[in-house]
């Protein structure tokens, strides 16, 4: 992004101009979303993931009915 400073615009007003554009451009939200990106998760990984979930709260469900904490 390039912003000239026009005749007598005082610094507050250059840098609001500035940020408009920049959000008018995209390119925050661009960042934003590449900034944390991960790499797919295999079908396997996840379904493993799942059925780990599913026992642990069968498990925490199992102990809560016997008083065990």
């Amino acid at each position: 992004m390039h912003v000239q400073k026009k005749e007598g615009e005082t610094a507050n007003s250059l840098i609001f101009r500035f940020s408009k554009k920049v959000m008018q451009s995209g390119i925050l939200r661009e960042a934003r979303k590449r900034r944390f990106h991960d790499r797919p998760i295999s079908r396997i990984k996840r379904r493993l993931s799942a059925i780990h979930r599913e026992v642990k709260r069968k498990e925490t469900e199992r102990n809560k009915k016997l008083g065990i904490s």
